[in-house]
């Protein structure tokens, strides 16, 4: 009885450590935001096929690489994120469950992470075209050094350099089959980085005694959420007239487009002068995340 005893709680022990192992890993690799940026890729692939009448089959290879580069360059990027930014870490309450807080992952071990997930993610970009490795080099370079290193810390534009990275990643997908001298690769990009702006923004306000305590130079600790705010509206506004350049994706999508940005627009006002202000950013964050989500899915099944 004693030994099954035994086994039992060693078996539960076991368990208990890959469960916290699975927490850890996707805390530091930034689950979500890693899948949110595999979808731009995944999109811009689909597109570059359909546009350009390329055979799935025979660019099966391509596909893998371009997916699975992309994912491990992005991962190492987060995962250095992660590293740079352990001490300030400390001082917010989202981020305190990261391993790099919580000292379940060493800073050596995440930083060497960091380091040999980018290389593995460059190694397999290179295998696919010149363009698109060097668009995933501007996203990892422009994320881990422009926006983590050098201007987080000490910038409110951090939010506009942090936006470039993110924007890059459908190219990386479409430059794989083909040229990216497209007006879909370009709108693509382009809606991406207009819209992290306000995805960012309300984020900030949502967070802002946080980011304040932590010394990050966000909007609306420097300059107060009132500004945060006008940007917000401004950014969102500038998604309609972006939206016109799906044109070529048919006349249903190009309104699809147009009604969901014209919907946060209308989501904007809502409260707006209320002195909620978490509540109205959440409603905005909340409409962010399912736009970018909706918008890309769409652009796919628009095209298939």
């Amino acid at each position: 009885m004693k030994n099954t005893s035994t086994t039992l709680t060693n078996q539960s022990v076991s368990k208990s450590y890959i469960k916290q192992m699975v927490v850890d890993i996707k805390a530091l690799l930034k689950g979500l935001v890693l899948l949110s940026n595999v979808l731009p890729v995944l999109t811009g692939l689909v597109l570059a096929m359909q546009f350009t009448g390329a055979n799935m089959t025979d660019n099966l290879a391509i596909i893998v690489l371009t997916l699975l580069g992309s994912i491990l360059l992005m991962a190492g990027a987060l995962v250095l994120n992660n590293w740079f930014d352990a001490d300030i870490d400390t001082m917010m309450q989202r981020t305190k469950h990261r391993p790099t807080v919580t000292g379940n992952f060493s800073l050596r071990t995440v930083f060497r992470t960091g380091v040999v997930l980018s290389i593995l993610g460059f190694s397999l970009l290179a295998f696919t075209t010149l363009e698109t490795t060097i668009y995933g080099f501007i996203g990892w370079f422009t994320y881990v050094i422009l926006y983590t290193i050098w201007t987080k810390r000490k910038y409110t534009w951090n939010t506009i350099v942090g936006s470039i990275s993110g924007a890059v990643t459908p190219l990386i997908g479409w430059s794989a089959i083909a040229p990216t001298l497209d007006v879909i690769p370009i709108a693509m990009a382009l809606i991406l980085f207009v819209w992290q702006m306000p995805h960012t923004y309300a984020i900030a306000i949502k967070k802002r005694e946080e980011y304040k305590l932590a010394g990050v130079k966000m909007l609306p600790v420097i300059h107060g959420i009132r500004v945060a705010k006008n940007h917000i509206v401004f950014y969102i506004a500038s998604l309609i007239p972006v939206s016109f350049l799906f044109y070529s994706l048919g006349l249903p999508f190009m309104i699809f487009a147009i009604l969901m940005a014209v919907t946060g627009l209308v989501l904007t006002s809502v409260g707006f002068y209320s002195s909620n202000e978490k509540k109205w950013a959440n409603r905005i964050f909340l409409f962010s995340v399912n736009y970018i989500m909706f918008l890309f899915i769409g652009m796919m099944f628009a095209t298939i």
